[in-house]
């Protein structure tokens, strides 16, 4: 091969690195959904990518870069029920747990809307579930073990991976094989978890559950109170000062899951606010490091 061949090959494969590709959640039709255009949207804030008005749930996947420990995370970035905060909490959060050996998915979930779908208080649980049932049925395709599947959820992302957690036996989509859509354990980060007036965030409860929601849908969608016995593990970290999200949400969860012998840890910060992905700048504790501890000492990382 030439010389000159080779340093513009190289230097091509640098700048046009291979991209991950999103693949659809749904194999046909999209359940609980309108025949609507579709008017997805992005926005760029530095180095994070959110998008809006999602109304074609997706997936990517992120192999493991290292030795696998044939485990994976399923990722739903928050954004309030109004976006996905694709990037900061969802693409660079896969790519941490690559380098430990996790396999990852981040899903890219429908955004509750009335003009999308019939009922939008279900759409994002759907499309959790979906995912769940998605890689655990293709689990030999992924190089995974069907029963180390996790999810994870930052702010609202938490409120559907708790939801995912508490809900499971509350089946939303077509499931033919009947496979289990309880995840093995869960990843909570500044989560919302609970709808109860005191310590809700409002405008996450009013995107799902209508601005005046009924005491019953406030109570099923207030997590907390959803817990049992067969909820999966749970590791959650906040900020004591966060002022979207009160730390409240994450203390009653874990309260809860005391409550019902669930295994949680829980990792409270004094300060960070709220949306601090990977890197709350206020303290030198790298929550990641607590999170790869835990995963260890479940025994879901590589020998």
């Amino acid at each position: 091969m030439p010389k000159t061949f080779l340093i513009i090959l190289i230097v091509t494969s640098f700048m046009h690195p291979l991209k991950a590709q999103d693949f659809p959640l749904y194999p046909d039709k999209i359940p609980n959904s309108r025949a609507t255009s579709n008017d997805e949207e992005s926005d760029r804030q530095g180095e994070n990518i959110s998008i809006s008005k999602i109304s074609i749930p997706t997936m990517r996947h992120f192999p493991a870069s290292e030795k696998s420990a044939e485990t994976a995370v399923i990722i739903f970035p928050g954004g309030g029920y109004w976006n996905n905060s694709i990037t900061h909490e969802g693409f660079e959060i896969a790519k941490k747990f690559n380098a430990i050996g996790i396999t990852a998915f981040v899903v890219k979930y429908r955004i509750p809307n009335d003009d999308t779908m019939p009922d939008k208080t279900i759409g994002p649980l759907q499309d959790a579930q979906q995912a769940i049932k998605l890689v655990r049925e293709q689990a030999a395709k992924y190089k995974i073990n069907p029963a180390r599947i996790g999810v994870m959820g930052f702010s609202a992302g938490g409120h559907l991976a708790s939801t995912a957690g508490t809900h499971f036996n509350r089946v939303k989509i077509t499931n033919e094989k009947n496979t289990s859509l309880r995840p093995d354990f869960m990843i909570l980060i500044y989560p919302v978890i609970s709808f109860e007036n005191d310590i809700c965030h409002k405008g996450s409860r009013d995107q799902l559950i209508g601005k005046n929601p009924p005491p019953d849908k406030v109570k099923l969608y207030s997590n907390e109170l959803q817990v049992t016995k067969e909820t999966p593990p749970t590791f959650l970290v906040h900020a004591g000062d966060d002022d979207v999200v009160p730390v409240a949400n994450s203390i009653r969860f874990y309260e809860s899951l005391l409550k019902y012998d669930v295994p949680a840890e829980l990792h409270l910060y004094p300060h960070g606010k709220h949306g601090f992905g990977l890197n709350n700048e206020t303290t030198k504790d790298y929550w990641f490091d607590r999170c790869k501890n835990w995963m260890d000492s479940n025994d879901w990382l590589a020998p």
